[in-house]
């Protein structure tokens, strides 16, 4: 028996078995079937809409005949939070009534810049940023940069110590 093929972009008849591109490997764009308006051939983008009582897929998908969503078959894991998420379908022998899920559309989310990693022990507290910190409390700060600089504000100053006050650096400016 004869089928009609798309194989990298050129129409071919092929007999059943294994269908092989110019180069003798399997073909990456083979897209076999008849001439069958109602066969569906390639992916779609559909929508998880419901879990089955034993937890198959129930998708909904643009041209879909049926007026309730279609049971399918799944090749990724598919659980609750992917409720209401769009999915890549293909259709087995491209029937419109067997659905198989092929993946997850991922969301398209704007950046967040990385949370800022906070350590917590009985010893010691820490945290670390990429461009600066800063410790605030009404008119008063303490900056810390990424290129070294700490930097302390405030409307009244106090550095005391019961042992050694020590100031060092390359200049030190006082006033």
């Amino acid at each position: 028996m004869k089928n009609e093929m798309l194989l990298d972009g050129i129409r071919t008849a092929a007999s059943k078995g294994s269908v092989r591109n110019r180069r003798g490997g399997r073909s990456r764009t083979v897209i076999a079937g008849s001439r069958d308006p109602h066969q569906i051939v390639g992916v779609l983008i559909g929508r998880l809409v419901a879990l089955g009582g034993s937890g198959e897929p129930l998708v909904d998908f643009p041209g879909n005949a049926s007026a309730k969503p279609l049971a399918a078959i799944s090749i990724v894991a598919v659980h609750e939070e992917l409720l209401g998420h769009e999915i890549v379908l293909m259709f087995e022998e491209g029937a419109p009534d067997r659905p198989v899920v092929m993946g997850v559309v991922e969301e398209r989310r704007a950046r967040r810049p990385e949370p800022v990693e906070l350590v917590l022990d009985k010893r010691r507290f820490s945290f670390t940023a990429e461009q600066e910190i800063v410790l605030r409390c009404g008119r008063a700060s303490i900056t810390l940069t990424r290129a070294g600089k700490v930097l302390i504000r405030g409307a009244y100053l106090l550095n005391r110590s019961s042992g050694v006050n020590r100031i060092k650096g390359g200049s030190v400016q006082i006033n």
